[in-house]
């Protein structure tokens, strides 16, 4: 019996070690964070895995999440869009760089209009976001578009429920554009929304689902989720008067006179940029890795991976309107933050 039982056991850890080593072999990569870039960083997996038969194993759970994963160091990388300081990095022993760039855009949802049908400018999509502009009737909203019939419905506001990088986006916009929304409310991965009517969803694809459902809608998402849900996008006022729509070439320009090299973490802003056809909500998605890994193996996988997106991944970026990060910036990044990573 007990040789039996013995028997029994070591064919079960043999069958347990094996579906562990086919879960490996499936994803050599282990990643978590923000749900900005998750559209983009599952098109490269799956055209890197061809190509490599590495695969990635990402966790799509929000950039509070992803500096947690990685402080845990639970996974070989964490993603945020809002960036860590220097002076946590250097705590951590981490090494942070942007990944990939996008935008953050106002999505609504109301009877009769549609994308780029409705006009609004920083200081009054604040006070939509604050509860104190509560109908889309409003006389501000009416004054930005005049000859539209806007209807006396209820503005509801649907923000992020988790912690985010696309809330920090969000919020470092509003705070740019607003001294009250800067003084009463804010900017963070986390902020204390003010609107009474305002519902939380969890990752930008809870806030893309809450607003799909919901008439007289109003939230913020990556751009992707917008174009993937179909939803409607209001045209924004940036710096330079204009009323800007969003795609590549609009976050391109946001982002073109940017300096990366000042910044500790390269943690720059990118919102409310100058340019006649800059978009005023950009912002950067940041690896987080460990210049001394558990791991040294997986994360020198990681740099591959990342060194692949950069030079062959540029197409399915600019597909999905986000934009790949220019040659001398991923050469800057090569050249200080990965050679920071001890992979030997």
């Amino acid at each position: 019996m007990n040789l039996k039982r013995t028997l029994l056991k070591t064919v079960a850890a043999a069958a347990f070690a094996s579906i562990g080593m086919g879960a490996a072999l499936a994803a050599d990569i282990t990643g978590a964070g923000a749900t900005f870039p998750f559209p983009i960083y599952a098109k490269w997996a799956e055209a890197y895995k061809k190509e490599t038969g590495t695969g990635l194993n990402y966790q799509s759970i929000g950039s509070s999440g992803g500096i947690r994963q990685i402080r845990a160091k639970t996974v070989a990388f964490g993603a945020s869009d809002a960036p860590v300081k220097g002076e946590e990095l250097d705590r951590d022993g981490m090494v942070q760089f942007p990944a990939i760039i996008g935008g953050t855009v106002p999505v609504f949802n109301l009877d009769g209009f549609k994308s780029g049908d409705l006009r609004v400018t920083g200081p009054v999509l604040a006070e939509m976001f604050m509860g104190k502009i509560s109908k889309w009737n409003d006389p501000k909203l009416a004054a930005l578009n005049p000859g539209k019939k806007l209807p006396d419905t209820t503005i509801t506001v649907v923000h992020r429920a988790d912690g985010s990088g696309t809330t920090f986006n969000w919020t470092d916009y509003l705070s740019s554009v607003s001294k009250e929304w800067s003084d009463t409310v804010g900017k963070g991965a986390a902020v204390k929304w003010p609107a009474p009517t305002s519902v939380g969803g969890k990752g930008n694809e809870g806030v893309a689902a809450n607003v799909t459902r919901s008439k007289g809608s109003l939230g913020y998402v990556e751009y992707a989720y917008a174009k993937k849900n179909n939803i409607s996008v209001l045209a924004l006022e940036n710096k330079d008067g204009k009323y800007i729509m969003p795609d590549d070439v609009t976050f391109a320009a946001a982002a073109a006179g940017a300096d990366w090299s000042k910044a500790p973490g390269m943690g720059i802003s990118l919102v409310s940029q100058p340019g006649a056809t800059a978009y005023p909500v950009v912002t950067a998605s940041f690896i987080l890795m460990y210049k001394e890994p558990a791991n040294k193996a997986e994360s020198a996988e990681v740099l591959k991976f990342f060194d692949w997106a950069f030079k062959s991944g540029k197409g399915l970026a600019t597909e999905l309107d986000y934009v790949p990060l220019p040659d001398s910036l991923t050469k800057q990044i090569r050249e200080r933050v990965w050679t920071q990573v001890n992979t030997k």
